[in-house]
């Protein structure tokens, strides 16, 4: 009896496991795996994003050439504010990596003064050759990579950068720390992704017009993450020196169809893995409505907030600066602002 009970005990926790992990115990308890299988397919991330179709959607968007560049306002725009941080360090870099670098939006941005060579990392081969006779003013070389999984060697970056592609990385902890492990001591990573707030007013129409025209909510924009996770998942990664900051970009639109429109022309669709395969017209009728009914401008347009995440991490390093030890201090806040203090 003792024996049933356990087993019975077993089944019911094992039910509670991910569906990955009883299958990856399924085959370890069978001996179709060794123990190392096991543990990685166990320890695999939860898998939010449907990374080929992402990169499906970034090659058909590229093949079309014209339509793709009249979109590259964002991108455009949030390479220039990342390439403005990268002024901030003095320094100059031989070398400078790129992930997810799409047609090359931050090559347009830097210049010889900043570094010598940009390496240009993504996952699509068709938006990394979208605009190939294209001449720069650093020496540019094209790396057909996926930005979850770079492969450097360790301590061979000098810095790294990834602008507008993060917030589709199912993995970012693991991303961050293999970025970690490839920069060289007091190295730089600056990243900027679509996070926090972002589309707001997209996402709320939809919603609206889900329950009202199906009585439920379908997952039509892909979760982001928030600021105060970002600063959580460098320190996780090993960076130190860490600084998060937000930055609100509004673009007006003529209606919410075109909004939907350039979304999918930067290839920039939905790629949630449970997401549905189509929307209604009349469900989308329904948001359009909602979205001129709440959000409309005086003008006529709709207002679209994308809320941009930029994130500053180091690999320590002993010449980095470091607080000093609790009670060194020599000067009274209380002396500072001309007010007295008193002995708690």
């Amino acid at each position: 009896m003792s024996v049933n009970w356990v087993s019975r005990g077993l089944q019911r926790a094992t039910a509670q496991l991910p569906v990955a992990t009883r299958l990856a115990l399924r085959n370890y308890s069978s001996g179709k795996d060794t123990a190392r299988e096991f543990i990685d397919k166990a320890a695999k991330p939860f898998e939010v994003f449907d990374r080929n179709a992402k990169r499906m959607q970034r090659s058909r968007a590229a093949s079309r050439t014209q339509t793709s560049r009249e979109v590259d306002y964002l991108r455009d725009e949030v390479a220039a504010r990342v390439a403005d941080r990268l002024l901030d360090i003095k320094r100059r870099y031989h070398t400078v990596v790129e992930l997810g670098a799409g047609c090359g939006h931050l090559a347009k941005a830097v210049d010889d003064d900043m570094m010598d060579k940009l390496i240009m990392c993504e996952m699509s081969p068709q938006a990394l050759s979208r605009d190939v006779d294209t001449q720069y003013d650093v020496e540019v070389e094209r790396r057909v990579m996926d930005e979850e999984m770079p492969q450097f060697e360790d301590e061979s970056l000098d810095a790294v950068v990834s602008s507008l592609s993060m917030h589709w990385v199912n993995d970012l902890p693991g991303m961050l720390i293999r970025v970690r492990k490839a920069l060289v001591p007091d190295g730089v990573f600056i990243g900027a992704m679509l996070g926090g707030d972002s589309l707001f007013e997209l996402r709320s129409s939809l919603q609206l017009a889900d329950v009202e025209r199906d009585g439920g909510i379908a997952a039509r924009v892909s979760p982001l993450t928030s600021s105060r996770d970002v600063g959580n998942l460098l320190s996780r990664a090993g960076m130190t020196l860490s600084t998060v900051d937000l930055d609100d970009i509004v673009v007006n639109y003529p209606s919410m169809l075109h909004l939907i429109s350039d979304i999918n022309s930067m290839g920039e669709g939905n790629a949630v893995v449970q997401r549905l395969p189509f929307i209604k017209r009349d469900t989308l009728v329904a948001a359009s409505a909602i979205y001129k009914e709440l959000y409309q401008n005086e003008d006529g347009t709709v207002p679209a907030t994308f809320q941009i995440i930029y994130m500053i991490g180091w690999k320590p390093d002993p010449s980095q600066p470091k607080p000093l030890p609790r009670g060194s201090g020599k000067a009274s806040l209380g002396e500072l602002f001309d007010t007295k203090s008193q002995k708690l």
